[in-house]
């Protein structure tokens, strides 16, 4: 059995696989076609969860957690195509084959496109031991999928062994894009794609509507943080409130917390440390009203929260604001937006404007939750500034 991916290889994954996973069935993404499902059904490769090795066979075979198609008695290649849940950017790809040992597609590409409607294309069945029948292929093939541009070229991948199994390929003309194409050479299996990115935002006709200015959908994007033992903190930038715990971002218990806890007044617990994560609002704006969402924690939500707000020029560049906000000696581009606030047990906090210590034009946002736990959802809801965004 092939053991799950090292902390090592993990830990040297490039920096852009700190962004949104664009192709999460968790954030909307769906395969519309495959060319054959047999052994397992392409929708698996769109799943957050990490790959899983079980025991045991299906009618079909050896039951896989990916995509994988039957050995390929036909001229031609398998592809599939999917629907990204985020129109977006892309800065890379990975390709993931865990535990596909001698099973593993050799080779891959993927092409993309930016479709303004949504393709009119035969509905999956789903499920693995089938394949496309002619009217999907002869939909599909309308589509010419095959000539969008190619954002990975046809490339190696390796087993799905742990220091193997992973393949990033950075992405150099970024789209945007709505849809991809996943191609394997000829056949095979593949456990996870995810299209690492930024979404494009769709704005309201109004300019007056409350907008979640951080949300993923709206291109908000995490750019740092001190610790993600459990979950990431871009989980926490979702819409829709979270399936369970792992949806969410939770942190390791900290070692500096006092043997005995001591509250203030305010029934706060005086700590010496937080964890804390930043983003980037996808649209600049007027915050009025914050909400902390610490659904599915009950006995590991954070005592409090601080919600820091920042303003960046839109003349500097996402490093170089990355680097003002998270160098040395820059507390100082921090303004304190939410004032530290009691949290409670798996719960929607909601803080109107009044609660609010700044309604100043911001780009960031900094959340510090004390002194560790877990938090589902974030929202920083307000009037984006239409000028920054023509």
């Amino acid at each position: 059995m092939a053991e799950r991916p090292s902390i090592t290889l993990r830990s040297s994954a490039p920096s852009w696989t700190e962004l949104n996973d664009l192709s999460s069935s968790s954030l909307g993404g769906e395969v519309v076609f495959s060319t054959d499902d047999w052994f397992a059904a392409a929708e698996m490769l769109l799943s957050d969860e990490e790959p899983q090795w079980r025991e045991g066979f299906t009618e079909q075979g050896k039951w896989m957690d990916g995509w994988e198609t039957r050995r390929k008695r036909i001229p031609g290649h398998d592809w599939c195509i999917i629907k990204l849940g985020l129109p977006g950017k892309i800065s890379g790809i990975e390709l993931d084959t865990s535990f596909f040992t001698g099973n593993y597609a050799p080779r891959a590409s993927v092409q993309a496109i930016w479709l303004d409607e949504p393709p009119v294309l035969e509905p999956r069945q789903g499920g693995a031991g089938k394949a496309a029948s002619k009217a999907q292929f002869t939909a599909a093939d309308e589509l010419r999928s095959d000539k969008w541009k190619t954002i990975v070229e046809m490339s190696k991948l390796g087993a799905g062994y742990k220091d193997t199994c992973r393949t990033y390929f950075e992405v150099q003309d970024q789209g945007p894009f709505s849809h991809i194409r996943l191609n394997i050479f000829p056949d095979g299996g593949v456990a996870r794609l995810r299209a690492y990115g930024v979404a494009v935002p769709s704005l309201p006709d109004s300019e007056y509507s409350l907008l979640d200015l951080v949300s993923a959908n709206m291109g908000g994007v995490c750019f740092g943080y001190s610790d993600a033992h459990y979950g990431h903190p871009r989980n926490i930038i979702k819409t829709g409130r979270g399936k369970d715990m792992g949806d969410g971002w939770e942190t390791a218990r900290r070692l500096d917390r006092p043997p005995i806890l001591l509250a203030n007044a305010a029934g706060i617990l005086q700590v010496p440390g937080s964890e804390w994560a930043a983003f980037r609002l996808g649209l600049p704006g007027y915050v009025r009203a914050v909400e902390v969402d610490t659904n599915h924690f009950k006995g590991n939500y954070p005592d409090s929260v601080i919600i820091e707000a920042a303003n960046i020029t839109k003349a500097v560049d996402d490093e170089t604001a990355k680097n003002i906000l998270l160098g040395k000696n820059t507390e100082d581009k921090w303004k304190v937006l939410l004032p530290a606030s009691k949290l409670s047990a798996h719960k929607q906090h909601y803080f109107p404007i009044e609660k609010l210590a700044c309604t100043d034009r911001i780009t960031h946002i900094r959340v510090r939750m004390f002194p560790d736990g877990g938090i589902s959802r974030i929202g920083i809801l307000g009037r984006y500034d239409t000028i920054s965004c023509q």
